[in-house]
Order: structure tokens, then sequence, then C-alpha cells
């Protein structure tokens, strides 16, 4: 097999991207639609789902993830207007601090939900229609670095993104018989309308000296990976988990020194402490 530039295209696939308002997920979807597929954008909020879909040309279906009852209309409508997903993008999600200390089951309960429950939901559903359509698929993942490392501060939240992880490796086993493939993608600091509206002046440059390429990453840099996965070109990867992150995963806490660029470990360098 000798591969051609036809490898990446997604010309007849049918894509639903979870939570692609905004941010990861949005640029997922244009990068989707760039290469050829339908897209069928899940998200709870009307305004930008309705937005997104408008940019891709394709299907707005406002759905809470976390709802199996919605996900089954969105599914339906989707299969409807567009035809049968070939491609999941399991996005969606939400984070608030938790110390341990201080956690409620409730506030457990609602980061579980927001950042597990779902995938479950959709990858089920979604992955029952592609078996029985009998074309395969491919499913990605997002979940986070915070799901391979320690979080202090937000442990519901990465307990979570481990379990992604994890989910993603079994789903990919059962699946497998089907032709469906599974894998996830785990960014770092990436920069999105909601950490920019946040982000303190001088955010880019300070946090760029924790990553080893010097920078921050770029949503459009997490759709390129995604495009990989659900392509022929990943045709023979599932259960994997690509870190799209410029280096942080293999760092181990290593950092660049503010004053020379040198590699320094953890907490001797002191940008690493006013970026905590």
């Amino acid at each position: 097999m000798v591969l051609s530039r036809d490898a990446v295209s997604l010309d007849g696939h049918t894509a639903v991207v979870t939570g692609a308002g905004a941010g990861i997920g949005r640029a997922i979807a244009l990068a989707f639609a760039a290469y050829g597929a339908r897209v069928a954008v899940w998200e709870r909020d009307a305004d930008t789902a309705r937005s997104t879909a408008e940019l891709v040309d394709g299907l707005a279906c406002i759905c809470d993830v976390r709802d199996e009852t919605q996900v089954d209309t969105a599914l339906a409508d989707t299969v409807a207007a567009l035809d049968t997903p070939t491609i999941l993008v399991n996005n969606a999600g939400g984070v608030f601090p938790a110390p341990l200390l201080e956690s409620t089951p409730k506030g457990w309960d609602t980061l579980i939900r927001s950042n597990l429950t779902h995938v479950l939901l959709c990858t089920q559903r979604v992955a029952r229609a592609m078996a029985a359509s009998g074309r395969g698929g491919s499913i990605v993942n997002i979940s986070t670095i915070e799901g391979m490392r320690a979080a202090p501060g937000y442990a519901a939240y990465a307990a979570a993104k481990a379990g992604v992880v994890n989910f993603t490796k079994t789903a990919a086993l059962e699946l497998a018989p089907h032709g469906i493939r599974v894998n996830g993608i785990a960014p770092d600091i990436t920069v999105t309308e909601g950490i920019l509206a946040m982000a303190p002046e001088g955010f880019a440059e300070r946090t760029g000296l924790m990553v080893p390429m010097g920078r921050v990453g770029e949503v459009d840099e997490v759709a390129g990976a995604a495009v990989f996965l659900a392509s022929a070109l990943g045709s023979y990867v599932t259960g994997q988990t690509i870190h799209v992150d410029g280096g942080t995963a293999a760092s181990g806490g290593w950092y660049h020194h503010p004053d020379d660029g040198h590699y320094v470990l953890g907490a001797s360098t002191p940008i690493a402490k006013e970026s905590r």
C-alpha cells in the first residue's frame, strides 16, 4: 500500500463533534469540514452551536450530551439530515477548582458527568449506529495532560480525564471487531477564547517558558491531530492517546530558565512559581 494525498480526505464522511461551539471543538469541526466531511455540531449553547454549524455548512443539534435522551435525539437528527456518523469527537467538558478536602459528592458527580459520563453515552450510541451500518468509523476522545499527571486542586477533573484515557483503550478493543477505531488527544496549554478572557498580561510569554517548544498551543494544532486520527492516515492506530502539548508530557517538570533559556528542574525556575 502506497499512501496518496487522498488518504487525508474526509469526503463522504459524517462527523459528530460535541462541544463544538467554541475553542478546540470548533477548530476540529472547521478542520473536518475543510477536509470534506459533513459535520454535526452537538452543543448545548444554541447560539454557538448555530454559529459553528453555519461556518461548516453543517447541522446544529442543541444537545446536552450528559442527557441520554438528548443524545438519542441528536443522533436521530444527524442520521436523518447527514447520514450515519463515521466519525465522533467527544470534546465536550468542563472544569472548576475543587480542592480534595473541600470537594462534595455533588461537585464530584458534576465533574464526572461533564467529563466522563458523556463520553460513554455518545460513544455507545454512535458506535451502535456505526456497527449497524457496517462501515466502521473513528472515535476521538479529547482528554488533557491532567489525565496523566497530578492536578492539585482538581482531583475530580483529573480523575475523570484519566478515566477517559483508560476508557479509550478499552473501547478500542471492544469496538475493533466492528471496524471502529478509538483514540484520544491530550492537549496541554492551548489558547482558546476562554483562556484569553481570563489570562493576565504576558500570559503567553510566561507560559511558553514551561513548554519545551517555547510557546503555547493553538486550537488548529489539536484539530490537525484529530484529522489524522479520523482519516485513513490513522487507519492502523487505535487505543492510543496522543499528546499535543509542545513536549510538556515528556518534560517531567523541566522548564526553560527565564534568564538564559536553559532547562532547569521544577521550582528552581522562578517563573514556574509565578505561573501556577
